[in-house]
């Protein structure tokens, strides 16, 4: 009787079904709501950090700009150089920062999910990352030498072409989006689904078995609590690889005729 009492984690802690709007185009449900919620803390932050700069900075405007600062230094400038990472910092600032506070949503209590484990924000921000390393190499090469030079490699017998051209084409416009996007959205719905498995067996252990099998219930509940601080690091590794990969594809796609 005790056992029926558990609810097992269904396709609602995954996929959560509308919650506003429902039948409309506006149609909203809880990870929308979360997106928009952590999206707007994260403009907040910065806008509250940075209303009145001061030259010396002093606590929430210091922690803003150690923010930027390690985008602008470790990304932007480390793959793109001086010139071209203040040129595109703000693109690589924004997919850094979005990524981060919806990676957060993850272990935040009573959120418990971050938007990136369903497909929309990723594919959002890979086609975001895809238009823009795109548009930069059309407008310095034009659209057919952009593309010779992305998927010809300089340099090889003639019939190796006929292998080597698809292999970059595919390579090139099709896998680096999807792959950007595939990367954020499985780490962020694998690390979902542990954490459901560990805080449900947890409750199960604690509140419905009973006996001697809380013992199991401590197991699991050390093990979530030790999963949720290695999600914190693959949070942040996450935003760090989406940005870092981005810069990457730009610089190539202004290097693109030395392919």
């Amino acid at each position: 009787m005790a056992a029926e009492e558990f609810h097992a984690p269904s396709l609602n802690d995954f996929f959560p079904p509308a919650v506003l709007f429902e039948g409309t185009p506006f149609e909203l449900d809880r990870l929308m709501l979360v997106r928009i919620l952590l999206s707007a803390l994260m403009m907040l932050f910065f806008v509250i950090a940075m209303r009145s700069p001061k030259i010396i900075p002093r606590g929430v405007q210091n922690i803003g700009e150690i923010a930027l600062d390690f985008v602008r230094i470790n990304i932007a400038e480390e793959i793109l150089g001086k010139e071209q990472g203040k040129r595109f910092l703000p693109v690589i600032t924004t997919i850094f920062f979005l990524v981060l506070a919806s990676n957060l949503g993850s272990i935040i209590p009573f959120i418990n999910i971050s938007p990136n484990a369903r497909i929309g924000m990723p594919l959002v921000l890979a086609a975001l990352a895809y238009i823009v390393f795109n548009y930069v190499g059309i407008k310095k090469y034009g659209f057919f030498k952009y593309v010779k030079s992305s998927i010809v490699v300089p340099g090889v017998p003639l019939p190796l072409h006929f292998l080597l051209v698809p292999i970059e084409f595919i390579s090139t416009f099709v896998l680096r989006p999807f792959t950007l996007m595939v990367r954020l959205m499985a780490n962020m719905l694998a690390g979902h689904i542990l954490l459901v498995l560990f805080f449900s067996a947890t409750q199960y252990f604690f509140f419905v078995s009973g006996g001697f099998q809380a013992v199991f219930g401590v197991a699991s509940l050390a093990a979530g609590i030790a999963f949720t601080f290695f999600e914190l690091l693959v949070i942040f590794l996450q935003a760090y690889v989406f940005a870092l990969l981005t810069s990457v594809y730009i610089d190539l796609a202004l290097h693109a005729d030395s392919h």
